[in-house]
């Protein structure tokens, strides 16, 4: 798959549980787990920009794209 998912890692830097997470944006932990293993088909902007305040980033800095 050649969209990666760093959720993990933003949520590490700013030391934000899922749970925290869950709670500021609104989603459900199981939709938020996941988009967080990367198996998520889709993902609303308006949920992106919900995360990127959240944690206080870019949609770049979750979503990155590589080359198969």
């Amino acid at each position: 798959m050649p969209i990666i998912v760093n959720l993990d890692v933003m949520m590490a830097k700013r030391k934000m549980s899922l749970n925290e997470l869950s709670d500021k944006v609104g989603v459900t932990l199981s939709n938020l787990s996941i988009l967080k293993t990367g198996k998520a088909k889709a993902v609303r902007f308006s949920t992106l920009e919900a995360i990127c305040e959240a944690l206080d980033c870019q949609p770049g800095d979750i979503l990155e794209w590589r080359e198969d």
